[in-house]
Order: C-alpha cells, then sequence, then structure tokens
C-alpha cells in the first residue's frame, strides 16, 4: 500500500483514488478484503491462505486471481511489492 492513496468502503465495495495521477478505482467484495488484509506488510502466501479460509475458492484460482490483483493495483500504483 501507498501513502499517495484514499480509500472508502461503500456498501460491497471499496473506492480508492490515487492521488498522484488523480484516477479511481473500485474493488469488489473480495478485493475489498484483500485490501484490508494489506493493511499490515503482508506475504504473498498469508494473503492466499487467508482468502482460502474465508472464501469458497479452489487454491489454483485464489492464487491467480490474487496475483493478478496485486499485479493490477502494483500497476497503478495503489500498493508496492517487495521480493
Amino acid at each position: 500500500m501507498t501513502s499517495d492513496v484514499l480509500a472508502s468502503e461503500f456498501a460491497d465495495e471499496l473506492v480508492m483514488l490515487n492521488l498522484r495521477d488523480g484516477v479511481y478505482y473500485g474493488l469488489d467484495h473480495a478485493g475489498m478484503r484483500v485490501w484490508q488484509l494489506l493493511q499490515r506488510p503482508s506475504t504473498v502466501a498469508e494473503l492466499r491462505d487467508a482468502i482460502l479460509h474465508e472464501y469458497d475458492v479452489e487454491p489454483l484460482r485464489c492464487l491467480h486471481d490474487l496475483l493478478k490483483l496485486l499485479s493490477d493495483l502494483a500497476a497503478h500504483g495503489l500498493i508496492e511489492m517487495k521480493a
């Protein structure tokens, strides 16, 4: 997560404003849960395990979707990923 992002929950959606480019982004319920988990530094494995525990999803599908979401968030400057 970066300090240049404002986020607010509206019902089952999270709306984020990237202050650097002025663009709004939205996340659905599952994406919002990942965002909540990202409030503290987490590994991909920790995020995956939490989502698998909370949602009825196949492990491979979960990992694929999680990596895609994290990649998209990083590409838009909403989070910073470290190796």
